[in-house]
């Protein structure tokens, strides 16, 4: 049966179409999933991401645990500054990709992916035990708002007396929005300025309902899942099951800048990518735009003269492109010629570096 976020009677109000995702029952579309892209990429959006998990590590060596957890140097961080990195396995197969926050000298959250955040703290309690540091999976007690695009910070600012100028991408900020406490963190997926709101549960609701009020004067809209989805494809981040998978290593999915080799000690998938940052990758990750107007999906086979060279991961119709898109693993020096073979027709693909959509500063 499918869990409910604290914001389920909001959703049902506004006559969205619900599914299950990860275990979540979450909101898909209120109406047009077009209305609801656009908003984002000329307004703003508001989503309900309470489905993601919260894990904290809390203590003298929380640093140096994360350090040894995780790929990335998480104990240079500075307080009140956020980092994208990722958690492998001693092989050096992805297990998820995170984003650390830095809240204080002895205090991270981990925030994972909705289907990986229970095995995420169970790894990271496994890692930790060497270390003065605890770790308390706090997924259930938090709810999680995003405003997304280009009018969030307006909106945003009619609510708290935050910052929000000084705020830079990827920090986070404790503040009060709407009378509440919230974390407010610069951070988002679907290529556009934003905010993610970190509340209690019991917040969830008077907080959406608040941030809705302010910005209908600016167009906003509750965005669900399927946009959310379109919106982070043209911006070309990848989505754990897809474009990222315990049978790839960040190397393979393009992204070994977040592997830092250079921090001090050891961590967990340390030999293992060492072995293997050199070699260079049999296929790359990249994009690929269609000509006609079938939609390449995820599984679909990538070919060139009828052979296969490649896999879809990703794939729907980009609104602002006015064109089918999709995120595909393709052969290594494959670059023209190229087609998705969608139900035994082989479409037409042009080959295009990754992302499909950059917003303007």
């Amino acid at each position: 049966m499918s869990r409910p976020t604290p914001l389920r009677d909001v959703h049902e109000s506004l006559g969205a179409t619900l599914t299950d995702f990860a275990g979540w029952l979450m909101p898909l579309r209120y109406g047009s999933e077009s209305a609801e892209h656009n908003a984002v990429r000329q307004a703003a959006g508001l989503f309900d991401l309470s489905h993601m998990g919260e894990i904290f590590l809390t203590g003298p060596q929380a640093g140096q645990a994360l350090d040894y957890a995780l790929v990335g140097h998480l104990s240079a961080l500075t307080p009140g500054r956020a980092r994208y990195t990722m958690i492998v396995n001693g092989q050096g197969g992805v297990l998820d990709d995170l984003i650390v926050y830095r809240l204080g000298d002895e205090e991270f959250m981990v925030v994972a992916n909705a289907s990986n955040y229970e095995k995420v703290g169970n790894e990271l309690k496994e890692r930790a035990k060497a270390y003065n540091v605890v770790v308390d999976d706090r997924s259930d007690q938090y709810a999680l708002i995003a405003v997304q695009g280009p009018r969030s910070q307006e909106i945003l600012a009619t609510l708290t007396g935050a910052d929000l100028d000084g705020l830079k991408y990827y920090a986070g900020l404790p503040s009060v929005v709407d009378g509440r406490q919230a974390l407010i963190a610069r951070t988002g997926y679907t290529g556009e300025d934003g905010f993610e709101l970190f509340v209690a549960n019991e917040d969830a609701a008077p907080l959406w309902h608040a941030l809705m009020a302010a910005g209908e004067p600016y167009g906003i809209k509750p965005a669900g899942l399927s946009s959310r989805d379109t919106l982070r494809l043209e911006a070309g981040m990848p989505l754990y099951g897809n474009e990222l998978s315990v049978e790839l290593t960040p190397f393979d999915a393009g992204l070994g800048r977040v592997v830092k080799f250079d921090k001090p000690g050891d961590f967990v998938g340390r030999s293992a990518l060492e072995a293997v940052k050199d070699d260079p990758p049999r296929r790359r990750l990249v994009g690929l735009v269609a000509r006609g107007r079938r939609v390449p999906r995820h599984g679909y086979p990538v070919t060139k003269d009828g052979a296969v060279v490649g896999e879809v991961t990703s794939g729907a119709p980009s609104q602002t492109l006015g064109k089918p898109i999709a995120m595909a693993y393709v052969d290594t020096g494959v670059e023209e010629g190229l087609a998705v073979d969608i139900r035994g027709s082989q479409e037409p693909m042009d080959l295009v570096e990754l992302p499909f959509y950059r917003r303007k500063k």
